[in-house]
């Protein structure tokens, strides 16, 4: 049995019902997580990279309800913590890396609109941190000058404070204009402008479409576009770095969608932007900058649709010689996510299970032995080897725990044996998978 934990019932009802409906959770993971410790350390171990100035890029790869999405909201918890901006997006036939309908700038505007720290966890922090960032160097500046709020000395040690960091930004290609509002926004704040500061953020978020519109209420000559909205999350991230914070995560999920993409050319334009982001990374182009990205084997791995078809890229990810099933090599760009083992899926219905008592309020009926009859069960449909997921097996517990608690006369055992349950034992359930079967239910 494991240890309990209490759950908040807040927190309880979000995951479960999030769970029930086949969506990773945004909260509530740490009581849940089970597995992928070695993935987790791997890029942990990118996450002190990122921290030092330098930058990474990985793919997670796995099937549809493999875990992947749950693997990076995991992380983008465990960056949190550690004091980072993470920007989170889901690309999708309107949402690409590029586009010839402004589909790239609808990325970056899901990214920054998702922008979140530790204590602004659901997105929007983007005002939240340029404030943040003003309120903060005018405390450095007042404790190491030792003056008075209202002294015009102070106000000139915040302008030099403000104008070392606009002046380290503006080094960074297209950094000139950023570095211009980032000081607008700043002498705006000082005023109490709220329309200027709103049109500043406006156009950090890339929602101003016209050069003239810009020029007219910020007197900039250029807009972020479809074609170098990327630059600007550099900037962003050397702009987060100087404004306290450890760094910029990026996490793009359902690349998918780019293999979805009909046009052959306008996928190659997006795998070409793909190897930029790429590049840059590892070449040392961007600092204090991690990118995540979630895809499907088949939309890695397919060489005449998927990003295999782009050589470049195909050159730079494919696996060595020596990685096989069980001895991946986490280092690499690319982390496959192997199925989570029966004794995991035990731990976290176990889990599941006594979140689902918690948050109403009964005595958990549903011992270790039933967990293992439900779990051989699911493991041994025909097929279950090679094509389940934790996502369909999470599903029908929660189902069967909510069946339950309606019907407090219904066993486990009653259902398990139902039509509805009951499936063929398949041939291919490895010998390793019932000896853990057996091991639980000795």
């Amino acid at each position: 049995m494991t240890e309990s934990r209490k759950v908040p019932k807040r927190i309880a009802q979000t995951v479960l019902n999030s769970l029930k409906g086949g969506v990773v959770p945004r909260i509530g993971l740490p009581y849940i997580t089970v597995g992928r410790k070695s993935e987790i350390e791997a890029l942990l171990h990118d996450v002190d990279i990122i921290t030092e100035g330098g930058a990474s890029f990985r793919f997670i790869v796995g099937r549809y309800g493999s875990g992947k999405s749950f693997l990076l909201q995991t992380i983008r918890n465990y960056v949190m913590d550690r004091g980072f901006i993470v920007a989170d997006a889901d690309l999708s036939p309107e949402r690409r890396l590029q586009g010839t309908r402004g589909q790239g700038l609808a990325t970056y505007r899901e990214l920054i609109g998702n922008l979140s720290t530790k204590t602004k966890p659901e997105g929007g922090a983007l005002t939240l941190v340029l404030d943040r960032w003003i309120s903060s160097v005018r405390s450095e500046a007042a404790q190491e000058s030792g003056l008075a709020p209202g002294d015009p000395a102070l106000a000139a040690a915040v302008d030099k404070k403000i104008l070392a960091v606009t002046a380290s930004v503006s080094e960074l290609v297209h950094g000139f204009e950023f570095a211009r509002l980032l000081s607008a926004y700043y002498h705006a704040y000082l005023d109490g402008d709220d329309e200027t500061k709103a049109k500043v953020a406006r156009w950090f978020r890339g929602e101003y479409s016209l050069k003239s519109e810009a020029r007219e209420d910020l007197g900039v000559n250029l807009i972020i576009s479809d074609d170098d909205w990327y630059d600007y999350l550099k900037i962003f991230a050397v702009f987060f770095r100087l404004a306290g914070y450890a760094g910029m995560m990026v996490m793009i999920d359902e690349l998918v969608n780019l293999y979805k993409i009909p046009n052959a050319v306008t996928r190659q334009y997006n795998y070409e932007k793909l190897l930029t982001m790429y590049n840059d990374t590892l070449q040392g182009k961007a600092r204090y900058l991690g990118i995540l990205m979630g895809a499907t084997p088949q939309a890695l791995e397919d060489k005449r649709r998927g990003i295999y078809s782009y050589e470049a890229l195909r050159s730079r990810l494919a696996e060595g010689r020596f990685s096989r099933p069980g001895a991946r090599d986490l280092l690499a760009p690319v982390i496959r996510l192997e199925p989570l083992t029966a004794e995991e899926m035990l731990v976290l219905c176990e889990k599941l299970a006594e979140m689902h008592a918690g948050l109403y309020g009964y005595e958990r009926r549903i011992g270790t032995d039933d967990l293992a009859g439900f779990i051989k069960v699911e493991y041994s449909r025909i097929g279950a080897d090679q094509n389940i997921t934790p996502r369909e097996v999470i599903r029908d517990f929660i189902e069967l725990l909510d069946l339950m608690l309606q019907n407090p006369a219904v066993t486990l055992a009653s259902l398990l044996e139902s039509d509805a349950f009951s499936y063929a034992e398949s041939e291919a359930v490895s010998n390793e998978v019932q000896e853990a079967f057996a091991e639980f239910t000795v």
